[in-house]
């Protein structure tokens, strides 16, 4: 379970960037976060991450550890080391992927669970013949098993975000969270991952930033939209036509349509520094 209460984002010069943010998502619920550019749709992902520090609130994140026992960890106040814990059961689904591309599916799937082997054994010995069975088994089940053995710097741009939701179902999170997952993708392909996405709700809370209505609509369990840092909708995922305009003003028409094909293998919309490196306990680019 995921809960943000009170979030705020302020820079130096006082400018508000987010703005009392207050939700909670538990298993069961695939929520889609809706709104304009610059609204703080990514911004707030990133602070329940941990790759923002925010100005104020709580973000409260809790996970049943393999005891049975409950950990809760507020992820604005944690050490490094505890953060790098809590990442262990972030399943993180990246814009463009942020796969290695040298590397190959099964390689890049096998790297979800880093976070989870020790340094001295992800640096000298790698993962066991077992591991990679169970790698292959997921993404056998995104339909992947055929390029388990490719590069992915070769493979399309749908292709590569089905890697790296399976890299996300290898880790074996208690959250997934997914940055903006479907925006370089053509509709065929968008569709194609959102139907990857929403059966991980059926356990796991799945929480995802969108800029397709249409898409959140058909998929989502709930939507929740942005506007100007603040949370003026939260509720059911088909939002009426003047909802969708109150919150996308003069963007409406762009975001209303299906969108065009897009370039597929469009890279990352993360600055590098926003990214956590592989070093075992981080999010995996």
């Amino acid at each position: 379970m995921i809960r943000i209460d009170g979030l705020c984002k302020k820079l130096p010069d006082g400018r508000s960037l987010l703005n009392n943010i207050s939700f909670s998502v538990k298993a069961g619920e695939f929520v889609g976060i809706l709104g304009g550019s610059g609204a703080g749709k990514s911004l707030t992902l990133r602070c329940v991450m941990g790759l923002v520090q925010p100005t104020a609130g709580d973000i409260i994140f809790s996970r049943t550890k393999a005891s049975g026992e409950e950990e809760t960890f507020c992820i604005q106040n944690l050490s490094e080391r505890r953060l790098r814990e809590a990442r262990r059961d972030m399943g993180v689904i990246f814009q463009g992927g942020n796969l290695v591309k040298r590397l190959t599916a099964l390689e890049n799937v096998m790297m979800g669970r880093l976070g989870h082997i020790s340094p001295v054994r992800s640096w000298l010995y790698g993962f066991t013949d077992q591991e990679a069975k169970e790698a292959y088994e997921v993404l056998k089940s995104m339909k992947m098993e055929d390029y388990a053995s490719r590069r992915v710097g070769n493979l399309s741009g749908g292709e590569q975000q089905r890697v790296a939701i399976a890299r996300a179902i290898f880790q074996k999170p208690a959250l997934y969270l997914a940055d903006e997952p479907v925006s370089s993708l053509d509709p065929k392909n968008a569709r194609k991952v959102m139907k990857l996405l929403k059966p991980l709700s059926k356990d796991k809370p799945v929480i995802g930033v969108f800029h397709q209505p249409h898409l959140t609509a058909e998929f989502c369990t709930r939507v929740i939209a942005i506007k100007g840092g603040e949370i003026v909708y939260d509720g059911a995922p088909d939002l009426d036509a003047a909802t969708l305009a109150m919150v996308y003003e003069g963007e409406l028409e762009e975001v209303a349509r299906e969108p065009a094909s897009v370039a597929a293998d469009a890279s990352s919309g993360f600055a590098a520094e926003e990214v956590a490196s592989l070093r075992p306990g981080t999010i995996t680019p």
